[in-house]
Formats: C-alpha cells, structure tokens, sequence
C-alpha cells in the first residue's frame, strides 16, 4: 500500500534542493495573504506557468484554421467565440486544479478509484491517440510555413518532387530536435520546469507579436480597419435603433466555423496535462489562488489575444474579397499568407512575420504534445516519470515529423475519426471533474459547499451542455459526410 500510494500521489520530479525551494515558496505564499495586490501580482507573474503550458497546446493548427476562417468568412462576428469557449474550458479546468491541488491525487488515479476504472483508461488512451494523430499535422503546418517563407523571401524553385520532399523532411527534423531539445528539460527538476515555461512562455508572445502587427499593417491598408464592428464582435448580440438581435450565424458553413472556434479551445489532451503540470512542480493547496490567477493571465488572456489578431486579420484583408471557394470549410495558414500579400500586406508582414507566428503555434504544440505523452503513456503503463523512461515515452509522437509528407495522404482519412473520438470524450471526461468535484469521498472537507458550489456546478452544466451540443453537431453533419468519401 505505502508503494501504491507512491505512485498515485504527487510527481517525483524534483532535482536535489528543490524540497527546499517548494518549502521557501509555500512560506512566501503565506506572507503574501497579508501584502497589497501588487506584491501578490507580481510574486504570481514571476510563478506562473501551467495556464502557459495550457495555451501553448491549444494554440495550434486547429485554432489557427479555426481563426483564420471566421475572420475571412464572417469578419469580426463571432469574435466572441473563442473567449467564452476559453472560458467554459477554464470553469471545468479550474474545478480539476482544485481537486489536484487539494488531495495532491494523480488525476488518473483520482478518476479510477473514485469514478470508474474504465473511465479513467478511457480518458488517458483517448489522450495519448489524439496526442498521436494531431502531432502529424503540427509537423506539416511548421514545415510547409517555413518553405513558403523560404520561397515567397529566395524565389527559389525546386526542380523535383523529390527535392522538395526532402527540403521538408529535413525541416520535420530540424522542428523535431527542437521538441525534444526543449521537451526533454521538464524532466530535470524545478529548474528545468522554470527553463520549459520560460520558453514556452517567450514563443507564446512572439506569436501574439507577430499576429498584432500583421494587424497594424492591416489597418494601414487600403480597406482599413473599422474598430466599432471590431469591439461588437466581443459581443454574442447586437442592439440597432431598438432592434435586438443574435450575432449567431444560421447558414451551414457559418455555424461550423462557429462549432470549430469551440472545439479548437480545449481538447482532451489539455484536460490530462493540466493536473500533472501542478503535481509537477509541488503545488499543494497553498497554491490555489495562483491557479486561478494562472488559468486567467497564462491561458485565457494569451488565446484569446492570439486567435483575435488571426480573426481580425483576415477579417479586414481576406473578408469580403470573394477568395473563399464555394463549399470551403477551412482555410490553411499557408494559403491565408498568400491572401494577406494579395491583400496589400507586404510580404515581409504577410509571409515572414505571419508565417513565424504560425511557426510558433506548431511548435508549441509539437512540445506540449510530447509532454502529455510522457505523462500518459508513464500513468498507462504504472512507470514513474523521471529519467530516461520518461524521456523515451515523450518521444512516443516523434514518428509524426513525417506528417511533413504523410498528412496530407493520411489526414483526410483519419481526422475526422480522431475529433469525433476526442470531442466525445471531452465531456465524458467534463462528467468526471463534475462528479469528483461533488465528492465527499473523494475531498472530504473539502468539498465545495453553499452558494459557490451552486454557482461553480451552474458553470460546469453550462461547459458540459455546450460540449455535448458541439459533439452532437459534429456527428449530425461531418460524420456521415467521411463515410461517404471513404466508402
């Protein structure tokens, strides 16, 4: 029992001294419940780190295709999407902080012993297969923008195929030792977490620094930018000369977009890694305000800047110029590129800096998803995740560098299978945080009680409910579309 509860409580991934350091953090944290906001802002901004890690995942080829064609499509309409899915995902997020930091339970073990056993192997399998896939296409959007890059600034040529397929391969790769360059420091005790956030936290910036000027240059361009239809987008409804109305769209292609800004925000394997990024780094229940704080300045503020400056983007360049082809349903980053240079934007805005951003993304989420594999795969299998066999379970997904060539063979007949696994996973696993947050068994005193549980439960219905609608749509008009092609 003593090596079972080992196992199942807390993460052994300190480095010598670092007890010590938890200790002098958690005396500070106290301190700080009698210091001014600002003392406490700033000791919270110099320790955030998991809401980053967070972001970063999210912030891939799905929200990037997501934001691109809601902005090209419906222009800053549905603005509002993307924030409020955030901020669902964040409600159900915040609820598997509290329970992680509260019992110091792996969330694995929390759903297997206090749920159900095959609850629990379904959500870690799920994870590790949608981890898996979507690895493929992060490996082709990186390398693809850095080959348009390379060719819209040299105005080189490839004279075969075969060059150009090896140009890419060796891009996967250079993209791959990045991954595990990086990847592999979060298992070298607290420094080498603070070294992952830093830079995790450093590509998430560049990205909003180059998506905020692809805007200003955008708003200097001859169509302009109309800030007032900007700022209504923030808003689900509109008000004109006493006239109340949605800003919903009711067309086919405009509720997809609509769906797909709520799936792109939070997806299974974001639901896995959050739990462990705190046992991670010794965070108890001291720590619980700096959870919160992190979910709100690490997660919900960073996506929320990223995907509106891809939406406001293409709102003000691609919207409305009839580059759109009938029926589409997405638009790739790299043909964005090309509209934003047809648009007026110059190409060292529209190509290079754009195209780094959009490099950024894919490189965050090629990190982060070699991080949820390592947790996973080491909860599947019982092993402790320190040292070389962790090391080798987050290079599970490696094999995904190939997407560089593959995805574009592979995509179209595997993609839709894993989103309709992972998105009818995610509220199964929604369910989950609900129940065990309502558990005495599980947290004892702990347990939310009064009027915050009624408001905290209110908000998990209402993320659960909106899961459960975007799942049902996604079956109803994309599924049976994919048996069709594949049939």
């Amino acid at each position: 029992m003593e090596n079972q509860e080992k196992i199942v409580k807390g993460m052994p991934m300190f480095a010598p001294g670092d007890p010590e350091i938890l200790e002098k953090e958690v005396k500070e944290l106290r301190e700080l419940q009698h210091k001014n906001w600002r003392a406490r802002l700033r000791w919270y901004f110099s320790k955030s780190g998991p809401g980053w890690m967070q972001s970063a995942m999210t912030l891939g080829g799905g929200s990037a295709m997501a934001s691109l064609f809601a902005g090209a499509y419906l222009q800053y309409k549905i603005l509002w999407v993307q924030p409020l899915a955030m901020l669902l995902g964040i409600i159900m997020l915040s609820a598997l902080a509290y329970q992680t930091l509260t019992t110091q339970t792996r969330p694995f073990y929390a759903m297997k012993k206090f749920l159900h056993p095959g609850l629990a192997w379904a959500w870690a399998i799920c994870t590790l297969l949608a981890t898996l896939i979507w690895h493929f296409p992060q490996y082709a959007l990186a390398a693809g923008m850095a080959d348009d890059i390379i060719k819209a600034l040299t105005g080189v040529t490839y004279e075969s195929e075969t060059t150009q397929t090896i140009v890419l391969l060796a891009l996967g790769l250079v993209f791959l030792g990045i991954g595990i360059s990086i990847s592999w420091n979060y298992g070298n005790g607290r420094k080498g977490i603070k070294i992952f956030e830093n830079i995790i936290k450093s590509i998430i910036w560049f990205i909003i620094f180059a998506f905020a000027t692809v805007v200003i240059m955008s708003s200097l361009s001859e169509k302009g930018l109309e800030w007032s239809k900007v700022f209504a987008g923030y808003l689900p409804f509109s008000i004109s000369h006493g006239h109340f109305t949605w800003n919903i769209p009711t067309d086919r292609t405009g509720i997809s977009i609509l769906i797909a800004g709520f799936s792109a925000a939070v997806g299974i394997n974001m639901t896995f890694l959050f739990g462990y990024s705190f046992l991670a780094k010794g965070w108890g229940k001291e720590y619980k305000g700096l959870a919160g704080f992190d979910l709100i300045t690490g997660m919900l503020i960073p996506y929320t800047l990223a995907t509106s400056l891809m939406v406001i983007a293409a709102g003000t360049t691609i919207y409305g110029t009839g580059t759109i082809a009938e029926g589409s349903t997405n638009i790739s980053p790299i043909e964005a590129a090309g509209m934003l240079e047809a648009a007026g934007i110059p190409a060292l805005f529209s190509r290079l800096i754009f195209g780094l951003g959009i490099i950024g993304m894919a490189i965050n989420a090629i990190i982060l998803h070699m991080l949820v594999s390592g947790f996973a795969v080491c909860e599947i299998f019982g092993i402790e995740p320190r040292g070389w066999k962790y090391k080798l379970a987050t290079l599970i997904p490696a094999p995904g560098f190939l997407g560089v060539i593959l995805w574009s063979k592979i995509g179209t007949w595997i993609a839709i299978p894993t989103s309709a696994i992972s998105l009818i996973m995610l509220p199964i696993a929604y369910i989950g945080f609900f129940l065990l947050n309502n558990s005495k068994k599980y947290l004892g005193e702990d347990k939310p009680k009064g009027r915050r549980a009624f408001w905290w439960n209110l908000g998990m219905l209402v993320a659960i409910i909106v899961t459960f609608a975007s799942v049902i749509y996604f079956i109803i008009t994309v599924v049976p579309g994919y048996f069709q092609k594949v049939i």
